[in-house]
């Protein structure tokens, strides 16, 4: 059965708000899986707060994101979201840097997916379906997390350096089912 999650682009002053994670050193939204009893919205305001200290209030739903992988595939409802309070802090097992960054200042690497759904919340969509697939040659099928963490924690590699590994021959395709709209369009 696929995942549900929520990703949440945070933006201020033209920046975005990105989450370096422990688990490969990569940048990601703040995001994370939708708990029993809890709407999509109450999901990423709670993800936010946990992972980056800070409260923030929903402004719009940038869309759907599938991915879809030898891994279990996940389906991420991405929202935007103002800052109303709250001080930029880590979550002990999760992040290990929360920063703002300028529109044109991305870091890398980005966790797998990220890049198209950051540029799709600061572009101003709305309403978009996107499935993002990715085939990973090296990458047994119908991997779990449990056993992806193994192979990294025995494979003598930093964390970041597995995850680039892991990628390094990945098949990136895109496919958009509903194009939605730009903010600014009618």
């Amino acid at each position: 059965m696929a995942g549900l999650a929520v990703n949440v682009a945070v933006i201020h002053e033209d920046k975005i708000l990105l989450t370096q994670r422990d688990d490969f050193e990569t940048w990601i939204l703040p995001s994370g899986g939708v708990e029993d009893g809890e709407s999509l919205a109450q999901a990423a305001i709670r993800e936010t707060k946990e992972e980056t200290g800070l409260d923030v209030e929903l402004t719009g739903l940038v869309g759907v994101y599938s991915r879809l992988s030898n891994m279990s595939p996940v389906h991420a409802i991405l929202f935007t979201a103002k800052w109303i309070g709250g001080e930029i802090r880590c979550q002990e097992g999760e992040t290990i840097a929360v920063e703002w960054f300028a529109f044109d200042e991305i870091p890398v690497p980005l966790s797998a997916g990220h890049k198209r759904r950051i540029e799709d919340s600061i572009s101003g969509v709305r309403g978009a379906v996107v499935v993002q697939e990715f085939k990973m040659p090296e990458m047994p099928e119908g991997l779990s997390r449990k056993e992806l963490m193994e192979l990294r924690d025995n494979s003598g590699l930093s964390r970041q350096d597995f995850y680039l590994r892991m990628f390094e021959h990945a098949e990136l395709t895109e496919t958009t089912e509903v194009f939605g709209i730009r903010k600014n369009e009618k």
